[in-house]
């Protein structure tokens, strides 16, 4: 009878129960009995801007003072992963940073995204004609992990909160758009709204004083300019002297350089990189980059005190791009640098110039650790060897050599898409919701 089927179903249903918690080895903590009821893992990209966000003009909710544009990088190569479980049986937040356990209450902006997306959990279980499971109210255990440095200026805030925000929304089972996600990421980090898409992102400034219009839009898809390409020159990866949140405030107290550029020059140039993005234009974007990159610095530069990202290795390289250009023999444009808030070149470049300038970064900056993911050098090719003989001007004394080791590491990637779900064979944490590495 149903009765009697029911009766059964109730038995197995409490043996499996009991089968699971009995076989599961209890961690030493208060999580140790924890029955989690959801767990998702993600990973989210690292963009990298070509016309560069500096400046706020609304602190607490990060409104920028200007548009930016940046491009999404393959997150086979740069990525954080974050794993978030929700319990009842948890007794508070709970959050793993690279191995280390860091303070929740004392991280207001990210405190911002779990508000913002616990809020639209609550409005979908408050208005759900079926009841749904109450995960806005439960406790929830994140652990992040970036495969970079953190803070060495490698956007690491940005691929870091785009992977929080993008992994609650699953875990709530949002139904929100990209775009409106991309508002509460930037609550957590500014660039980490650009991280939430693939391929060439804008984000825009917006005009409410309640930031409902400051928010990221794709400009265009990965899988638009497939040819493009990008090279990461990591000169110095220790955590940088001057915070971009630090550095960026000092800028708008004190420098007459950014009025002129957010009000004269940025608005242009954003419809010219737009263009030359849907066009495929890569001396517009090569020119653009190289400008906008310089301006930032300047701006940084006309700060008082001034602040200091690049060093002589990163000057350095400029020179290096800036006489390759020159000598190109068909007077064209073959790569262009950009530098963040930080030492570290990322050059862009299409894919059939690569090789050549892989070359000529390591003849000039030797021993730097090159992983071959495109399999552009053959087995017994030596990396460095070539300089680029087709530039019959150029002259190999633009720069010295430099010692060995001044650029740690190259890596080469290209555009791709935003952020993944990963499967549970992924989970940074454990059966109790702890995680699986501790340092």
């Amino acid at each position: 009878t149903n009765l009697t089927c029911l009766f059964f179903l109730v038995i197995i249903k409490f043996t499996d129960r009991v089968l699971w918690l009995f076989s599961t080895p209890l961690a030493p903590t208060s999580s140790a009995n924890a029955i989690m009821v959801k767990v998702v893992t993600c990973t989210a990209p690292v963009n990298i801007a070509v016309i560069k966000y500096w400046g706020k003009r609304n602190a607490a909710l990060i409104l920028p003072t200007n548009d930016s544009l940046s491009v999404t990088l393959s997150q086979d190569i740069l990525h954080s992963k974050t794993t978030i479980a929700a319990s009842p049986d948890f007794s508070h937040d709970r959050l793993w940073l690279n191995g280390k356990e860091e303070d929740i209450t004392k991280n207001k902006r990210m405190h911002n995204c779990f508000r913002e997306t616990r809020a639209l959990r609550k409005q979908l279980e408050d208005s759900s004609a079926e009841p749904l499971e109450p995960l806005s109210t439960y406790p929830v255990h994140v652990c992040s992990e970036n495969n970079f440095p953190t803070a060495a200026g490698l956007a690491s805030s940005a691929s870091g909160l785009a992977a929080l925000v993008f992994t609650l929304a699953r875990l709530f089972d949002l139904p929100t758009s990209t775009s409106d996600l991309s508002r509460i990421a930037r609550q957590g980090s500014g660039s980490a709204c650009r991280s939430l898409f693939g391929g060439f992102v804008a984000w825009e400034m917006g005009s409410r004083d309640d930031g409902a219009d400051s928010l990221a839009v794709q400009v265009a898809p990965e899988t638009h300019w497939p040819e493009l390409q990008a090279l990461i020159c990591v000169v110095d990866d220790a955590k940088k002297g001057t915070s971009s949140t630090e550095g960026m405030q000092n800028t708008v107290a004190t420098s007459p350089l950014l009025q002129h550029r957010i009000r004269d020059v940025v608005p242009e140039r954003m419809r010219d990189m737009k263009k030359a993005i849907l066009d495929r234009d890569f001396q517009t974007f090569a020119e653009i980059t190289m400008r906008d990159s310089n301006q930032f610095h300047a701006v940084c530069l006309d700060t008082f005190p001034p602040i200091f990202y690049l060093n002589d290795v990163s000057r350095a390289i400029i020179r290096l791009i800036h006489e390759y250009n020159a000598t190109s023999p068909d007077g064209r444009l073959k790569a262009a640098y950009t530098y963040d808030a930080g030492p570290n070149a990322v050059i862009y470049a299409p894919k059939q110039n690569m090789k050549e300038i892989i070359h000529l970064i390591t003849r000039y900056f030797p021993g730097a650790d090159f992983v071959d993911p495109y399999n552009f050098f053959p087995e017994g090719e030596v990396v460095g060897s070539n300089l680029p003989h087709t530039h019959d001007k150029f002259n190999q004394n633009v720069i010295p050599v430099f010692p060995v080791g001044s650029v740690s590491r190259l890596l080469h990637t290209e555009v791709a898409d935003g952020p993944r779900v990963l499967g549970k064979e992924e989970s940074l944490l454990n059966e109790q919701g702890l995680p699986l590495r501790l340092k």
